[in-house]
């Protein structure tokens, strides 16, 4: 969440900022909260002082056998009234805490102005996109005819925008997450992590999936567990609570798991395929990291996912998210966009975010410096990368006119297999 100091310090900025997402955004009702919050622990304290002042005097009253009912009824009456105002306080501090949870993070000043998805730049291009000799089939064409995605059968098991993979198309998918997870901790330094699937609601509080995309959650009902939308809820609270020293960042972790989404608000979009589904599988990477070493981190980390690609080669894009267009929790977001042909276009295929101290503070996640000062890490977060996306864009991108589908070289130890 935001930094309420630095909202009293820079309210004026703080609003500039949050109105390039979003000109109806601001945080005057915070700040109007604050004050008043402000002012009643002000009004306490000075009555804790004053009945601090009269108990003393009680005491000396009876020392000299003087009556102390009319001072002792006015201390209870400041008692009385001080737990007033502690419940008020108390009212005002849940109020101003949950407005904090439900606004964005303010985006870094580089982050591109913006008012829609339109207004992302593209930053580089890597490859050309795919051209073939032949009509080129959509992957959920190609998947049927070679049975390896059931989309039916993963219907009828669950339903709409679940699938079913089968045969070579199982352990294609299996071999994916495998190149990923490999590739991530012999290159590129992660830890490997294998995190619970399920999170209780304080973990996705703390990396911004609750109060505000509850309905986009699958909750199970009587306990306090969500579904996992992505392995960044889990991985980036492991150190929720905790204080780290200096000497242990940067953190890198990886996690392959599945990812549960409601997809509330996307009726209609992507409903073929395994562009956008309930449940899929994806790679993801985590870090933790000093506020001054994020925004390098942030680069690098965005590179791990585009090395990904190169090595599949799958064409691709990078595009810096503007601000209308960044993710809720984000600060800055890099997404990379993989060529397909189906839809003639670029598809998201990971998004590589920093999320400054935003999610650090939800989930109290500190470190001490080498000065002794306690301070916030920042965290950042990308795919790397989407397992069923790279699914299709493999299928769709190296089918040939045949019919067959070759399967990328660096996947072959994998799949123990060159085509489909």
């Amino acid at each position: 969440m935001l930094d309420i100091k630095l909202i009293r310090e820079n309210p004026e900025k703080i609003n500039e900022l949050l109105k390039r997402r979003n000109p109806e955004l601001s945080i005057d009702k915070v700040i109007e909260i604050d004050a008043d919050r402000r002012k009643i622990q002000a009004q306490a304290d000075e009555l804790r002082a004053k009945r601090k002042n009269e108990s003393q005097k009680i005491g000396m009253m009876k020392k000299n056998g003087e009556n102390t009912d009319a001072i002792q009824e006015e201390v209870r009456a400041l008692g009385d009234e001080i737990k007033s105002l502690e419940e008020k306080q108390v009212e005002l501090d849940n109020a101003q805490r949950d407005l904090l949870l439900r606004t964005p993070n303010i985006p870094d000043e580089t982050t591109p102005i913006g008012q829609s998805e339109d207004d992302n730049p593209t930053v580089k291009t890597w490859g050309e996109p795919t051209k073939f000799s032949f009509e080129p089939k959509a992957h959920w064409d190609l998947c049927e005819e070679k049975g390896i995605v059931d989309f039916e059968r993963g219907v009828k098991i669950s339903q709409s925008r679940f699938t079913l993979y089968r045969g070579k198309g199982a352990r294609l998918e299996r071999a994916i997450i495998q190149f990923f997870l490999d590739l991530h901790t012999e290159e590129h330094g992660y830890e490997e992590i294998l995190p619970p699937f399920m999170a209780n609601a304080a973990t996705m509080t703390g990396t911004g999936q609750l109060p505000k995309f509850a309905e986009d959650m699958y909750k199970c009902v009587d306990e306090d567990l969500y579904l996992i939308p992505t392995a960044e809820v889990p991985v980036t609270n492991i150190y929720s609570g905790e204080i780290l020293s200096e000497d242990d960042l940067p953190k890198y972790m990886t996690a392959y798991t599945p990812c549960f989404r409601r997809e509330a608000g996307s009726a209609g979009k992507d409903t073929r395929g395994l562009i956008r589904v309930h449940q899929f599988n994806k790679v993801e990477m985590v870090k933790l990291t000093t506020p001054e070493t994020s925004p390098e981190e942030h680069e690098k980390l965005t590179r791990n996912a585009e090395i990904c690609l190169e090595k599949l080669g799958l064409p691709y894009r990078r595009v810096a998210l503007c601000t209308a267009d960044i993710g809720f929790s984000a600060n800055k977001c890099f997404d990379l966009e993989v060529w397909l042909p189906s839809y003639n276009t670029y598809k998201e295929i990971s998004s590589c975010s920093n999320f400054g101290d935003y999610q650090a503070r939800r989930a109290n996640i500190r470190y001490r410096d080498k000065d002794g000062k306690i301070r916030f890490v920042h965290t950042l977060n990308g795919s790397g990368l989407a397992v069923g996306r790279t699914f299709a864009a493999i299928v769709e991108n190296f089918q040939q006119e045949d019919g067959t589908i070759i399967i990328p070289e660096v996947l072959r130890k994998y799949t123990g297999f060159d085509r489909i």
